[in-house]
C-alpha cells in the first residue's frame, strides 16, 4: 500500500513520518484490499491546546474510508483517527463477506 502524506503549513519531521508510516501500514493487517492511503496532518490556528489534526483517507475497492481527529498532539490524533479506520475496515470487511 503506497502512503501519501502531507504536512500542511509546518515540515514535519523524520520521526512523526516513519510514525505515521507504521501505523497506517498496520491497517493491512484488518484488510489486505486497501490500495493506498493519503495522510494530512495540519495545525489549526485556534489557541486552543488540541490544535493538531490529522485526516487519513483509505482508498479501497468500491469505497473511500475517512477519518478525521483533533488532538493536542499529531501522534494522538493519528492513533485516534487509526482506531476509527479500524472499525470502518472491519465493518466494509463484514458487508462484503455477507454478500
Amino acid at each position: 500500500m503506497t502512503i501519501k502524506i502531507q504536512s500542511v503549513h509546518f515540515d514535519a519531521d523524520k520521526k512523526l513520518l516513519e510514525f505515521v508510516q507504521e501505523r497506517v501500514d498496520k491497517l493491512n493487517l484488518y484488510y489486505d484490499g486497501i490500495i493506498n492511503s493519503e495522510v494530512i496532518l495540519k495545525i489549526d490556528k485556534s489557541d486552543a491546546a488540541e490544535n493538531k489534526i490529522a485526516e487519513i483517507k483509505l482508498h479501497i475497492p468500491g469505497n473511500d474510508l475517512f477519518a478525521k481527529k483533533q488532538c493536542k498532539s499529531f501522534e494522538e490524533a493519528i492513533d485516534t483517527s487509526i482506531d476509527a479506520l479500524k472499525i470502518q475496515v472491519k465493518k466494509h470487511k463484514e458487508k462484503i463477506k455477507g454478500m
